[in-house]
């Protein structure tokens, strides 16, 4: 009974318990089912008022489109008109161009038409005037024909008879008058020019003071006594054979007593083997180590020597700036010689002459001395080297930086070109006064006497010559004319060719006169 009240009570406990709940979780479901359905109706409600708001916005959209397009239509038609206008005022001003040059034409037409109406009238006037000139043409043919004719009747001569006797008249009064013309330019030229250059010349020549021939060709070494020929000759020649080996020269010991020649066509190593042979000779310990001792020392000297005379050189001309090479070059002229004139002492004379004449007519003196300095600069090496002195020189001058005018001179000193400047030309004649003034060189006999021929007879070539004589050591010469066949006006002329031939053709120092002797001779015996 008491378990069943217990049960009773804890049944009843639990329905207690349980009922709440129940109620909680029904009460729970209600309000979530009336949720769902207040949400239903809030979201019904939204969707509608959306609608009608997408509607409205719609028609508003629709009627702003409307509205666009009205007021775009309404642009583009304003575009059209303003577009239209403006065509039209173009359209008017074009017309109106048109219409000026239309006007502008129909004037330009009329009066090409009025022209080509002047024209015409002025062309038969023309033609009128052409027929009475052919007219009055004929007439003076007529009356030519006629004068003519009467003349060779009254002359007795055809008309290239008398154009033949015209002509031979006329060229014996030109031949005439060009003697004449040559005479008198010749003694304007000999009273002013000659006595100018000749002042001047004699000026600069008495300021300066060379030696005349200073070097020979050929080097003589003296020996003590012959017995030292053979001590230089050595065993089986090897001192000799050393000995030329190492200086490149040819030792000539011959039967000349107490003396040895040296030969070799380059002067400096001539010089080198002079010195080692004299220093073996006062040593008198002769064999090939010594030999080569010898020959060394002597070529430190020959190169002191040489650097020594080219400053020397460029010392006495006052000339500075000098290419250290260029100096040894000019040292290396002291040995060189041309028809027995030092080529060194040479070239200073030229220097100091070129620079008295440029003083005396007022040139760049320190550019004529330097040209004139330099003008030989290429004999320095012309045995070395391909080519003429004076190509070499140049070569030599342009590696060395020279001025160009120094350049130009060494080219034209010979005459290979023109002279286009003052020291050129001042250089040229230097060139030839040192060379041509007596003492300073010696000529080969065969070379002399070739010259004195070839004078001959380049004068022998001309018709009209009878004898010509070279004299004056090839100064001057003589030439007997035919007096039948040569006139005295045409002497002149002969003259004048026969010198402007000799310079063409001959190389020659200085000046050559040109004598033509023209005499007639009348003989008569009284009886």
């Amino acid at each position: 009974m008491i378990n069943n009240n217990l049960v009773l009570a804890a049944a009843i406990s639990a329905l207690d318990i349980i009922i709440p709940v129940a109620a909680a979780i029904i009460t729970g479901i209600l309000c979530f089912i009336a949720g769902i359905a207040f949400r239903r109706n809030v979201a019904e409600k939204e969707i509608g008022s959306a609608e009608e708001e997408a509607k409205r916005i719609i028609n508003e959209s629709i009627k702003n489109a409307e509205n666009k397009k009205r007021e775009s239509l309404l642009e583009v038609k304003e575009e059209i008109h303003k577009a239209r206008l403006e065509y039209e005022r173009e359209e008017k001003s074009r017309r109106q161009d048109l219409q000026k040059q239309e006007r502008r034409l129909a004037q330009k037409e009329e009066n090409l038409d009025r022209k080509t109406d002047q024209l015409e009238k002025k062309e038969d006037i023309l033609n009128t005037k052409i027929q009475k000139n052919d007219e009055i043409e004929k007439e003076l043919e007529e009356l030519k024909s006629k004068q003519i004719e009467l003349l060779e009747n009254i002359s007795r001569l055809t008309t290239d008879e008398a154009k033949n006797y015209l002509l031979s008249q006329l060229e014996t009064e030109v031949v005439h008058e060009q003697a004449g013309k040559l005479r008198e330019l010749e003694a304007k030229f000999k009273d002013e020019a000659e006595d100018m250059a000749r002042n001047i010349i004699s000026l600069a020549i008495q300021k300066c003071a060379a030696d005349h021939v200073t070097e020979t060709a050929v080097s003589v070494v003296p020996i003590p006594s012959d017995d030292m020929k053979g001590r230089i000759i050595g065993r089986e020649g090897r001192n000799i054979r050393t000995f030329e080996t190492l200086t490149g020269v040819d030792l000539i010991i011959d039967d000349t007593p107490e003396a040895i020649t040296l030969s070799a066509f380059d002067p400096v190593r001539r010089e080198v083997a002079r010195i080692a042979l004299e220093k073996l000779i006062v040593d008198g310990r002769i064999h090939p180590a010594r030999i080569e001792e010898m020959v060394g020392k002597a070529t430190k000297e020959v190169e002191q020597t040489i650097k020594r005379e080219g400053e020397r050189a460029a010392f006495e001309t006052n000339i500075h700036n000098l290419h250290p090479e260029v100096i040894k070059l000019l040292g290396r002229l002291h040995f060189r010689t041309s028809y027995g004139q030092n080529g060194l002492q040479h070239s200073i004379e030229v220097s100091h002459i070129a620079g008295l004449l440029a003083a005396e007519i007022g040139a760049d003196i320190t550019l004529a001395k330097r040209a004139g300095l330099l003008h030989d600069l290429g004999k320095a090496v012309d045995h070395e080297m391909e080519g003429s002195h004076v190509q070499i020189g140049i070569e030599l001058a342009k590696k060395y930086k020279e001025n160009q005018a120094v350049i130009h001179a060494i080219h034209a000193h010979h005459g290979d070109v023109e002279p286009q400047s003052i020291v050129a030309c001042l250089v040229q004649a230097a060139d030839a006064v040192s060379a041509a003034r007596p003492g300073a060189r010696r000529e080969n006999i065969e070379t002399y006497i070739k010259r004195l021929e070839k004078l001959e007879e380049i004068a022998n070539t001309y018709p009209g010559v009878q004898n010509s004589y070279a004299v004056q050591a090839g100064r001057e010469i003589r030439i007997m004319a035919k007096p039948d066949e040569i006139s005295d006006d045409e002497m002149i002329v002969l003259a004048r060719k026969l010198s402007k031939k000799i310079e063409d053709e001959l190389e020659y120092p200085g000046q050559i006169k040109v004598h033509v002797i023209r005499e007639t001779r009348a003989i008569e015996y009284a009886k």
